[in-house]
C-alpha cells in the first residue's frame, strides 16, 4: 500500500504585518485578492503567540518598517518587501517608481515615515482598526483564510 502526503504550499514570500493598523491590514487584503496564483502568505505580528525570532529581528523593529521572508530566506524590509509583493501578485505595475534607483532614497524615506505614523493616517483616511482574526478566530470574510 502506498501512501502519499498532501502538497504544502509554501509562499514565495511571506510579508509580516501588523494586523493592528487599518491602513496595513487594508493592504494586505488587496494584496491577497490579486494574488491569484497565491504566491504570498501573510503573518499577522499584532497576534499574541507570534515570535519575530524566526525573522532574526525585535518586535520594534517588525513595528517600524514592513518586513518579509522570501521562500529561500532572505529578509527584505520597506519599500524592497511592497516592491516584492506586489510584483508576485502581478501588480508590479503599480510600483514601478521602486525600481528606479536614484528615486528609492527619497521614497524609502517616505515609506518610513507612512509607517511611523500608520495608525494616524488611517483614522485620517477613514479605515476601521478591525483585525481580520482575534484569539485564533477569523471572520468568514477574511482573505486571509
Amino acid at each position: 500500500m502506498t501512501t502519499t502526503t498532501p502538497f504544502v504550499r509554501h509562499p514565495e514570500l511571506t510579508l509580516y504585518f501588523d494586523g493592528e493598523c487599518a491602513l496595513c491590514t487594508t493592504e494586505m487584503q488587496r494584496l491577497a485578492r490579486w494574488d491569484h496564483a497565491g504566491r504570498l502568505g501573510f503573518i499577522d505580528i499584532s497576534q499574541a503567540d507570534f515570535s519575530p525570532d524566526v525573522l532574526g529581528v525585535d518586535m520594534a523593529a517588525l513595528s517600524s518598517q514592513l518586513h518579509s521572508m522570501t521562500a529561500d530566506g532572505y529578509i527584505l524590509v520597506g519599500i524592497d518587501s511592497m516592491l516584492s509583493a506586489y510584483t508576485l501578485a502581478g501588480c508590479g505595475w503599480m510600483v514601478w517608481p521602486l525600481r528606479i534607483k536614484p528615486l528609492r532614497p527619497l521614497l524609502s524615506d517616505l515609506y518610513r515615515r507612512i509607517a511611523r505614523n500608520r495608525y494616524r493616517i488611517s483614522t485620517l483616511l477613514g479605515y476601521r482598526s478591525v483585525p481580520p482574526c482575534a484569539d485564533g478566530v477569523c471572520r468568514r470574510d477574511s482573505p486571509f483564510l
